[in-house]
């Protein structure tokens, strides 16, 4: 299920969320001795790297990763990596690790194999998940309109990384399977303007979960989901 907490202003909220990151990342440091947090792309987050790249966690200790990635180069306008590394990894959290899902090459079964080994023994279960939502309800790169979203979303799937073909997006893409991400043990929903509030709306008015994937995160009685939305 989820809760909404809900901001008057993005500074706010990017302050706010800076700090329960933080904490969750500390803690899973505390713990075991390392932490992983994954993030998604786009434009909401900027204010939220920026404040969490100045908080005091031992970064060393910490892998950054992204839900989903459009299969770009690094120098492309459309690659979330370079937004992470120039928004998210600096100041204090320069010193953490990066896990890339965007490689050399193909996206094939032979580079997806070892993504998945790599993922399954080093990054995952994840300690933090912060997921964005697009119009379409469409989150990490579970879209409705791609041919592979039944096998995106299906719980029994053992894939960890899976590649995706949007209908209404561009660009191939690498995302975290639905199964996968469920098992993090924070999800966090950053969400921000009045038009993004009318689709969450709309996805906690039914539970079809192809038709808006997010629905997946915000109605399973299993999951606890943290809305952070402002306007």
């Amino acid at each position: 299920m989820y809760q909404l907490n809900d901001f008057a202003q993005r500074a706010d909220l990017d302050n706010a969320l800076a700090n329960a990151v933080a904490e969750m990342l500390s803690d899973a440091i505390s713990k075991k001795g390392k932490a992983s947090l994954a993030v998604s792309g786009g434009s909401t987050p900027k204010g939220f790297f920026t404040a969490l790249s100045n908080k005091d966690i031992d970064w060393q200790k910490v892998t950054v990763t992204l839900a989903d990635e459009r299969w770009v180069e690094f120098e492309s306008e459309a690659s979330n990596t370079r937004l992470v590394h120039e928004n998210l990894l600096q100041n204090k959290a320069s010193a953490a690790r990066f896990f890339h899902l965007k490689k050399a090459g193909e996206c094939n079964q032979a580079t997806l194999a070892l993504l998945n080994a790599d993922a399954k023994s080093n990054l995952l279960p994840l300690d933090v998940l912060i997921l964005g939502m697009g119009e379409d309800g469409h989150t990490a790169s579970l879209f409705p309109c791609s041919n592979e979203i039944s096998t995106a979303l299906a719980l029994e799937n053992t894939v960890a990384l899976m590649k995706v073909v949007p209908q209404t997006a561009p660009n191939d893409r690498i995302t975290f399977t639905y199964a996968h991400l469920a098992q993090s043990k924070n999800i966090i929903l950053h969400v921000c303007g009045k038009g993004k509030k009318v689709v969450l709306d709309k996805a906690l008015s039914s539970k079809n979960q192809k038709e808006m994937p997010i629905r997946a995160f915000l109605q399973n009685p299993d999951i606890n989901t943290q809305v952070y939305w402002a306007e």
